[in-house]
């Protein structure tokens, strides 16, 4: 009984019950070059957040302490800077009303190639628009800040992803979106160490990697501990009450025989 009026109530909002419905920023990168053939995954996923100030600030304040004022970069993880990275990462877990979600393919796979056909600008927009859609309850409203990429004058990330979502829930459920530099933003940064995380922990896990950098796996191994799953790998996903990894099964036929057979966290 209370549900249905629930339900019925949201959808008759208006903007005068501003005071009932959520507005979060989500923080969107990508990792994995989308139009490299020699880069065999992807991933796209965003920290969502309704007041992104606190972990800002508790960031920016971290930097002026240390005098730390270089980018976060999974990709540049060294031993410089593997501390100030892991800190940054405690500051999220340590966040309340936070969460994470992504989504990782292999850009050689059936979903992939049948879906967008091989184009890899589709395949981000497309992407970006079901991960954002699978965090979107119907009592909230979004605004996407998302990492800056280099696309074809004929691609409008921007314009797209907000036309297409508020079109397909038939309602205002994406404010904007907005492509910022990541040099600009911290919280883009900290979403780069994430999907930058998940993305080298699927080719560590499916031998695209052999061995790898020590500070990269350092790091990984950290992120995993703060999940508390130290001893699997993403290939199956995961989830908890803070975050939502979803990875294509296409990713897992990559897998030696010995880890085929092995059940990881669901996605």
């Amino acid at each position: 009984m209370f549900d249905g009026l629930f339900k019925k109530r949201i959808k008759d909002l208006r903007l005068t019950d501003y005071k009932e419905i959520w507005t979060k920023f989500c923080f969107l990168d990508e990792s994995g070059t989308i139009n490299d053939p020699k880069d065999p995954f992807f991933t796209v996923g965003f920290i969502k957040c309704s007041q992104p100030y606190y972990l800002n600030s508790k960031i920016i304040y971290e930097r002026q302490k240390r005098k730390f004022y270089d980018e976060m970069k999974f990709n540049k993880l060294s031993k410089k800077n593997i501390d100030f990275f892991k800190f940054a990462l405690e500051a999220f877990f340590s966040t309340r009303s936070i969460s994470f979600y992504s989504y990782s393919l292999d850009k050689e796979g059936k979903y992939f190639n049948k879906e967008f056909n091989g184009d890899p600008w589709k395949a981000y927009e497309d992407i970006s628009i079901r991960v954002l859609k699978s965090a979107l309850p119907s009592d909230e409203i979004l605004i996407v800040i998302a990492d800056y990429v280099s696309t074809p004058k004929d691609i409008r990330f921007e314009v797209n992803v907000k036309r297409r979502v508020n079109n397909e829930l038939k309602r205002l459920a994406i404010a904007g979106v907005c492509r910022f530099d990541s040099k600009s933003n911290d919280l883009l940064q900290l979403t780069d160490l994430i999907v930058g995380s998940i993305n080298y922990d699927l080719k560590l896990s499916t031998g695209v990697i052999l061995r790898g950098d020590k500070y990269k796996r350092r790091f990984l191994a950290y992120f995993k501990e703060c999940l508390g799953i130290k001893d699997k790998n993403f290939t199956e996903g995961f989830r908890n009450y803070m975050f939502n990894i979803f990875v294509d099964k296409d990713v897992k036929r990559r897998l030696p025989l010995e880890y085929k057979n092995e059940k990881g966290p669901s996605s």
